[in-house]
């Protein structure tokens, strides 16, 4: 059984964040506040809750509120992800259900990680699995990236409707099973499993084999792995790979392929 924080804890945690907002902004007057903040009751209002209630809540003794209501009283205290998820620890022991935001782009500073690994192929996917973000390594060795229309830079695209990527591919029925059971696993954790829709289903019209690997219902893990490509120009190559969650963004991974053997970090030097 998961331990639950004191309702202390989550009645001081709420009270600190309403003295945070400005009651002009959310369209109340701002006449004999006593404190900076919104009041209460007009938290309560927002969240559509007994203001009676909301206070015994602040004071720790409102019992512990449902999932619902929390997300309800997050928005009205226009809690960041980070806070939100938070209330949810302080009031339930336990992270809120996901939503999914997507994302078209990276930050800078997630681009200048990816530049900085020369040798190593490394990209950034969302939970739809569009690459969003690749190093120069990557562009030489994995894909073609900056020269390809964003819908084709789509990895099960490319691995399913893709004669090309399919031939560089040392077990291309193992990867695919393997990926697929990856795919479903991430959505899910993204709260996406809505969003690939459209994507599921074109790539069980137009290839079998995804839709026959997409109803066996496997779950995987990225996690690490070697991964073997039969490179066009550098021949065989051995890859190490390892996935990384890009905390703050559930949406987003970060995947690195570092050469197996001196022999393939210099067959990737070739190449760029």
């Amino acid at each position: 059984m998961q331990s639950v924080t004191q309702p202390k804890d989550l009645g001081s945690y709420l009270k600190s964040r309403r003295a945070q907002l400005d009651p002009v902004a959310l369209g109340f007057h701002t006449a004999r506040r006593r404190t900076p903040g919104l009041r209460r009751e007009e938290v309560a209002h927002l969240a559509c809750i007994s203001a009676t209630w909301y206070t015994w809540l602040e004071q720790g003794r409102g019992g512990t509120p449902s999932a619902e209501v929390l997300e309800r009283i997050c928005q009205a205290l226009r809690l960041s992800q980070p806070e939100r998820e938070h209330v949810f620890h302080l009031a339930l022991g336990r992270a809120p259900g996901m939503y999914y935001q997507a994302r078209g782009t990276v930050t800078e500073r997630l681009q200048k990680v990816l530049d900085c690994m020369h040798l190593s192929p490394a990209m950034i996917r969302n939970a739809t699995w569009d690459v969003l973000a690749w190093n120069k390594a990557a562009t030489v060795v994995l894909s073609d990236y900056p020269n390809q229309p964003a819908h084709e830079r789509n990895i099960l695209r490319r691995i399913f409707l893709n004669p090309q990527a399919r031939a560089a591919q040392a077990d291309w029925h193992a990867l695919a099973r393997f990926l697929v059971a990856a795919f479903r696993a991430d959505a899910t954790r993204a709260g996406a499993s809505i969003e690939i829709r459209p994507l599921v289903e074109e790539l069980s019209a137009a290839s079998s084999e995804f839709a026959e690997l997409w109803r066996s219902n496997d779950i995987d893990m990225m996690g690490e792995g070697t991964k073997i490509l039969l490179h066009r120009e550098a021949g065989r190559l051995s890859l190490e790979f390892s996935s990384f969650s890009v905390e703050g963004q559930p949406d987003l991974t970060m995947v690195v392929y570092n050469p197996s053997t001196q022999e393939d970090a210099d067959k990737i030097r070739s190449l760029l």
